[in-house]
């Protein structure tokens, strides 16, 4: 007796059934070993590298570990009104981010403004812990030189994360964030909605954990079309950061990389930093 033929609707569906679950996993396994490569995207600079910048500054290169040299801005105002230290995203150097820090020192703030490992002339392994250890370094440093009063933390993208860590564990003047995350597992979960991230993921860097044990002055600025950091993640970490010293400034049409184009953003930065 010969075997009923399979509905041939049916071997298509398995087949196309077959080819998804192939590209989920291999999605999946990308974001997995690649992740580093997704999150971070540094551009590479030679060792002898001059930096071109308008204001006086001195560059620093940092040793917080062995086989690690982070290279680092530190542009210096003769009477400033007190230090940024300034954590930039997560694309570039410091040939474009030390330009861009420069609106703060023309605002008569010394800046100081590190690459990460990898990123420029920095070297070193890259891990969440790396970050936080090097940032604790730079503040360190900055102890030395001036006041806890006097430090002003300034997260923008990425670094709102570093930013966060340090304002938790010091006592700085006050905390500005710029396209803030509640975290990254929040953001790749709103990115890739159908794939367990939390997994997945070997960075968090947990702002909304944070935040909370933040005591200074906050300042969180985020425009309504970014694309990058929705809108959405930033209004979150707002309702876990502490009411009465979080100051949550919506920029309406702002994007993640043209805040300071918005009159809203340039007045309130100006009235932050009195």
């Amino acid at each position: 007796m010969s075997s009923i033929p399979q509905n041939p609707i049916k071997r298509k569906l398995k087949k196309v059934l077959k080819v998804l679950l192939i590209l989920y996993v291999m999605i999946a396994a990308s974001l997995y070993f690649l992740q580093e490569k997704l999150l971070f995207l540094p551009t590479v600079l030679e060792q002898n590298y001059q930096y071109e910048f308008n204001h006086s500054y001195e560059e620093l290169f940092l040793k917080p570990e062995d086989d690690v040299s982070i290279n680092a801005i530190h542009f210096k105002k003769e009477n400033p009104k007190g230090v940024i230290l300034y954590f930039h995203g997560n694309a570039g150097d410091l040939s474009r981010w030390g330009y861009i820090a420069e609106f703060f020192v023309d605002k008569n703030y010394d800046v100081l403004i590190m690459d990460y490992r990898t990123y420029g002339k920095s070297q070193g392994k890259l891990s969440e812990q790396a970050f936080y250890n090097d940032a604790q370094y730079c503040y360190e440093y900055l102890l030395k030189q001036y006041s806890e009063n006097d430090i002003v933390l300034y997260g923008r993208s990425l670094g709102t994360g570093i930013a966060n860590y340090l304002a938790s564990k010091y006592q700085p003047r006050q905390l500005i964030l710029e396209t803030p995350y509640y975290s990254i597992l929040d953001v790749a979960r709103q990115r890739f909605p159908i794939f367990p991230v939390k997994s997945l993921l070997k960075y968090e860097f947990p702002s909304n954990e944070f935040i909370t044990k933040v005591e200074c002055p906050i300042t969180i600025f985020h425009g309504t079309n970014d694309t990058v950091v929705p809108y959405s993640s930033a209004e979150k970490l707002n309702t876990v950061a502490p009411e009465d010293k979080t100051t949550f400034i919506t920029i309406k049409g702002g994007g993640h990389n043209n805040l300071v184009d918005f009159e809203t953003y340039r007045d309130k930065i100006d009235e932050v930093l009195q």
